[in-house]
């Protein structure tokens, strides 16, 4: 086996815990994706709840992440996402330290090591740039870019807060010329889009503007044909 290929630009798709991503409505938002991607050629990455993922890997051809993973080894580790079990699953990577399941910097290289063990990608979180260097030098696949208080505010890190990007990128770059970089944190637009890969983004994460859209499919598209511009 060996990893997932990133073609990039990638859209990364976060259906989080909200309730309009959850069962039946994930399976459909999973449906939506499917036919976005294959109709724009954007790799669209989904990482649905984690009782949602076997359904969702049997009716769509789209890579599927991982919301969490833990590092723990098969035995005795009670309540614990088990990395072997969920690529069994069909699962071919994970976000990793998030800003809404944080992680200590050694429970985050753990966790990448074991990514690497199973061949699946690492999706690694930072939060802004102070400790982007630091990660950076861990060999993640790839590095979303998150700036906590625009999360699910519509205000997108690229335009409400581009020296952030500008100072990752700066950062990131080196010490790892090979991670895929993604802009996190409120992106919601073309122009979000647009702004992104000026500063050197190679895809985009989003969340809300998607889950809770009125018209989700519409919205997938306008980001995918965003970044289809920019390919």
């Amino acid at each position: 086996m060996t990893k997932l290929s990133i073609d990039r630009p990638i859209l990364v798709c976060n259906f989080k815990t909200y309730l309009q991503a959850i069962g039946p409505k994930a399976v459909k938002l999973a449906t939506y994706a499917d036919e976005v991607s294959k109709s724009t050629g954007i790799q669209i990455i989904l990482t649905p709840f984690i009782s949602d993922i076997s359904e969702i890997v049997k009716t769509t051809d789209l890579p599927i992440f991982a919301q969490h993973l833990d590092y723990a080894m098969p035995g005795k580790n009670t309540g614990h996402i088990l990395p072997e079990a969920m690529k069994d699953l069909g699962i071919k990577g994970t976000l990793i330290n998030h800003i809404e399941k944080p992680l200590k910097f050694s429970e985050t290289e753990q966790t990448i090591s074991r990514c690497n063990q199973l061949d699946l990608i690492s999706c690694l979180c930072s939060s802004g740039f102070n400790q982007s260097e630091e990660l950076a030098k861990l060999n993640p696949d790839i590095m979303i870019i998150e700036l906590p208080e625009l999360i699910g505010t519509g205000k997108a890190i690229s335009t409400a807060n581009p020296e952030i990007i500008s100072k990752a990128v700066e950062n990131i770059r080196k010490v790892n010329q090979d991670v895929t970089l993604i802009a996190g944190s409120g992106i919601t637009n073309s122009k979000d889009i647009e702004k992104a890969i000026e500063l050197g983004m190679q895809g985009v994460g989003s969340s809300n503007a998607v889950v809770s859209s009125t018209n989700p499919k519409q919205t997938l598209e306008e980001l995918a044909l965003a970044l289809l511009d920019k390919k």
